[in-house]
């Protein structure tokens, strides 16, 4: 979810991708769910593994759990690392109306976290 909304509020002066330390191999349906559920197009969002960008420049690299902070890779060519601990939406249990209720709330959290780093 952090791609699409980091893309959709840098516009054109940012383009974020996203991965992780164990991906999925999937986007979570209920993560696309909430993404258009705000009109946010999922076109294009893969499951990636961190192991892609490790020698890469960057400019930000972001962990967005506590779990990505403690297995993610050391990023050499990040000019910035930040830690910004969400609750994982994947984790969630309970009925499919509870589960798409927690990822309606990590994604406003998210959003707002960026445009607060933005602005």
């Amino acid at each position: 979810m952090a791609q699409a909304l980091w893309n959709d509020l840098g516009g054109s002066e940012w383009v974020a991708e996203s991965a992780g330390s164990n991906p999925a191999g999937f986007i979570h349906p209920l993560a696309i769910q909430a993404l258009r559920e705000i009109g946010l197009s999922t076109d294009g969002l893969t499951s990636k593994s961190t192991g892609e960008f490790l020698d890469q420049e960057i400019d930000l690299a972001v962990t967005v759990c506590d779990h990505a902070k403690e297995n993610c890779p050391v990023f050499p060519g990040a000019k910035e690392v930040l830690h910004w601990p969400f609750d994982d939406p994947a984790q969630a249990t309970g009925s499919d109306e509870h589960k798409m209720k927690f990822f309606r709330r990590v994604r406003e959290e998210i959003k707002t976290k960026i445009n607060s780093y933005l602005n």
